[in-house]
């Protein structure tokens, strides 16, 4: 504006000029101040393009500067916008099905701990199965997605499934019944033992000794449980189940225990004897003394009412013991022969003493019944001391040593002497060779049968001492005769009350039995 607020006051005082002249002199002066004015219009002119065209230029390399500017902001802003709406998130794949996408994938593992949760809580008295699916989280990144975390779980939800389950037992194979998880069934398993063990102690308090040579010495000094198991099978299987299948704990041991067997009773009549009654009623005589601890010495009356219940227990609890007793061990008595002596009479000339031992025997029992008797062992505690006696020469025939030989060569012992748990042995029962001798000098005076012994023999030694063998199946002697010391006088066998081919052997002094162990030593 400068510039050209100096062009046109120049131009103006050129008119005036013209003015004051004349008509020629206006024309050169014109023509001559025009050129003059053209002259230096044309300096100041040419400035004057030069100032435009840079401010021009720099208008137009503002203008491109601020266009570049903006294209680089609208860049950037775009970049940054763009990138501020890339969202992350999270595609859930079920059994290998899509089934959504979620942003927070935390809410996925919390909302599968919440639904095993749930799902177990169906009943405290019996365990769910929760059944889960496969789950993937596969991790994703896009422009401006949108999630649904909520509706996707709720699809989730479906793929989620429970079930009841138990625990079945199974003796022999044979379903017994379902308890509600396995440590209900072991700890019931664990019981049926215990109650088993704990039945043995109760018969060993109650049994009762009522024969005079069974002394508290020939009491056990120890018991040791070495184990405790079952005859049957007994498995545990995890199975499918409704809640009403359950069975309780006391339900199921009370079922295995007893078979669900009714009570049996039984009145005494006239003639009855114990073994009378159990081969009657084709029982085991030990059922009868185990049920009626009032029996002793088969002992019992008419009118008396016994308890004659045979249980029938589904599971069969064996024990093995390790007993060791106290026994007794009868002294040698050495003769001295006087024939002026008559025969029978005797001067004793140093008095015998009984020795001492114990003997650790191991007893396998199946419900409480012995099914097998060991001798593990004996050890002497006091040697006996041995008696002399001066006697007569006179031999009668028939008259016994005084020392007694097993009456069966190889011999094993099955069962010994004495009270077991309510039940009085009288003698011991051995096997081996089936040949039968004569244990000592003596006189047949019984030969035949009886309900109890079968085929049985006793000898009198005419000493004091009688012996009884029984079981026999076939007798080799007749009453009234004399036998040796190692004659065969019978056959071993089975015959009367007996579960087995062995030989029972008795030793009475007065008639009273005595536990033949004391006579025979290994």
């Amino acid at each position: 504006m400068t510039v050209f607020n100096k062009g046109k006051d120049r131009f103006k005082s050129l008119l005036d000029k013209l003015r004051a002249k004349g008509p020629g002199d206006r024309s050169n002066s014109l023509t001559e101040n025009f050129r003059t004015e053209s002259s230096d219009e044309k300096n100041e002119k040419g400035s004057f393009t030069m100032v435009e065209r840079v401010r021009q230029h720099k208008w137009l390399f503002g203008k491109s500067a601020a266009a570049f500017g903006l294209m680089i902001a609208v860049v950037w802003s775009g970049h940054h916008y763009v990138q501020a709406s890339m969202v992350d998130y999270y595609q859930v794949i079920a059994n290998g099905e899509e089934i959504g996408i979620v942003a927070d994938p935390s809410k996925v593992e919390q909302f599968k701990q919440d639904k095993r949760a749930e799902l177990s809580k169906v009943s405290s008295d019996v365990r769910v199965v929760v059944v889960e699916p496969r789950i993937e989280l596969k991790h994703e990144r896009a422009f401006n997605e949108q999630t649904d975390d909520q509706a996707v779980l709720e699809r989730l939800s479906g793929f989620f499934s429970s079930y009841p389950v138990g625990i079945e037992l199974l003796v022999d194979g044979k379903p017994m019944g379902v308890l509600k998880d396995e440590a209900s069934a072991q700890q019931m398993l664990e019981q049926l033992k215990a109650n088993a063990v704990a039945a043995l102690s109760k018969k060993k308090e109650s049994g009762k000794v009522g024969i005079l040579s069974a002394s508290a010495k020939e009491a056990p000094v120890s018991t040791e449980l070495l184990k405790a198991d079952f005859v049957q099978q007994v498995e545990m299987k995890e199975i499918r189940i409704e809640v009403e299948d359950l069975t309780t704990p006391e339900q199921l041991q009370t079922k295995l225990e007893t078979g669900n067997i009714a009570p049996t009773k039984y009145t005494v009549q006239e003639g009855d004897c114990v073994s009378c009654i159990a081969k009657k009623l084709d029982i085991p005589k030990q059922v009868i003394y185990q049920n009626n601890p009032t029996v002793t010495n088969d002992m019992i009356k008419v009118g008396q009412q016994l308890d004659l219940t045979v249980l029938q227990p589904t599971v069969a609890v064996r024990t093995v013991e390790k007993v060791v007793e106290n026994q007794e061990i009868q002294y040698d008595t050495e003769y001295v022969q006087d024939d002026n002596m008559r025969l029978g009479v005797t001067e004793t000339l140093k008095t015998g003493k009984n020795g001492l031992k114990t003997v650790t025997f191991e007893l396998t029992k199946v419900g409480g019944l012995l099914e097998e008797e060991k001798i593990l062992n004996e050890n002497i505690v006091n040697t006996p001391v041995k008696a002399v006696i001066k006697r007569g020469t006179k031999v009668v025939k028939g008259e016994g040593t005084g020392k007694f030989a097993w009456p069966v060569s190889s011999p094993n012992i099955s069962s010994t002497f004495g009270t077991r748990w309510g039940a009085f042995h009288k003698g011991i029962d051995i096997t081996g060779n089936k040949s039968i001798t004569a244990a000592d000098n003596g006189k047949v005076i019984a030969a035949g049968t009886k309900s109890d012994y079968g085929n049985y023999i006793i000898l009198d030694h005419l000493n004091g001492y009688t012996t009884l063998y029984g079981h026999l199946s076939k007798i080799l002697t007749t009453k009234g005769a004399i036998v040796e010391k190692g004659e065969q006088i019978g056959i071993m066998g089975s015959t009367g009350d007996s579960t087995g081919v062995h030989l029972h052997f008795e030793v009475r002094t007065n008639d009273t039995p005595q536990n033949p162990l004391k006579y025979l030593n290994r």
